[in-house]
């Protein structure tokens, strides 16, 4: 149901990027704003793993200089049948990750360093896990495309705002209708969609790891943490929010329809529910790894 409810999602937000073209100018109109997505969908596809890493400082780190790591996603994407991405580690003491990458030949893992030493090794190893199932799933691209397309959406109103629509077409209450309400609607849809593909990435990466409860108190730990410790990249670049495990942000409540990530307690939930399903009972353990400042970094 997760994948067809992207589906729908996606249908709505390329529906919704057309119709603005069309009201702006015929259907010539909208064939141009499909070749401006198709543009900048291209640009975006293979660019912004690059980009995202750059934002938040991200650090390649390899077999030498942080083992014990490198061979945890290695072990993790074998047991998931993928390639192993590459792996960056980023300086910020808020626990959380993220994936990125176009496909799972060319994508890469982020983990934060209050990640690898606030976790215990089996949270991080769900976490790992969590991220690999975006890969896996292709959720990357997705959430790629959608947040391009929400960015045209809005380009889109801006230009009717200033320059007007068909002259022979415009309707001025379908023009403010669509300068006010189009961007509101792409960003609901990209959100739902974003929130989708979390469900869906819990429930692979609980698989990939082995153990639904490692995930279920990770997320409930990454929780009380990011609501007390600031994420400053993330909260310089809150467009890049919606990829992290965790909502980074915390500065400002956000109400739940506009949240790019499920009730990290309904999340928990579902996990709980699949580790009964499989009868799973063992959780993780709560200390940290016994050398903090060695292999992980």
């Amino acid at each position: 149901m997760g994948y067809v409810k992207t589906g729908i999602l996606m249908a709505a937000m390329t529906g919704l990027f057309l119709g603005m073209g069309y009201i702006l100018g015929g259907a010539t109109g909208a064939l141009i704003a499909l070749a401006v997505a198709a543009g900048m969908n291209a640009f975006a596809w293979w660019n912004s793993d690059t980009m995202v890493l750059r934002m938040h400082n991200a650090r390649e780190v390899d077999a030498h200089t942080a083992p014990e790591l490198q061979k945890l996603v290695m072990d993790l994407a074998r047991n998931a049948d993928m390639p192993t991405p590459k792996v960056y580690i980023i300086q910020n003491d808020q626990p959380n990750a993220f994936a990125t990458g176009r496909n799972p030949d060319n994508a890469a893992v982020a983990a934060t360093t209050g990640l690898l030493e606030r976790l215990s090794s089996e949270e991080v190893a769900a976490v790992m896990a969590h991220e690999l199932a975006h890969i896996r799933n292709y959720d990357t691209l997705t959430m790629t495309v959608t947040a391009t397309f929400a960015g045209a959406i809005s380009m889109l109103a801006n230009f009717a705002m200033f320059f007007g629509g068909n002259r022979n077409r415009q309707n001025p209450i379908a023009m403010i209708a669509m300068m006010i309400l189009a961007p509101l609607a792409a960003a609901l849809v990209q959100m739902a969609i974003s929130r989708s593909r979390e469900y869906e990435a819990d429930r692979i990466g609980a698989e990939i790891c082995g153990n639904p409860l490692w995930l279920a108190s990770a997320l409930q730990r990454i929780q009380g943490f990011a609501s007390q410790i600031d994420n400053a990249s993330a909260e310089r670049n809150p467009a890049s929010a919606h990829m992290f495990i965790i909502n980074p942000l915390h500065a400002f409540k956000r109400d739940k329809l506009f949240s790019t990530h499920p009730a990290t307690e309904n999340r928990v939930k579902a996990l709980e529910k699949m580790a009964a399903e499989m009868g799973v009972q063992s959780a993780p353990s709560r200390s940290r790894r016994p050398d903090r400042s060695g292999p992980w970094s």
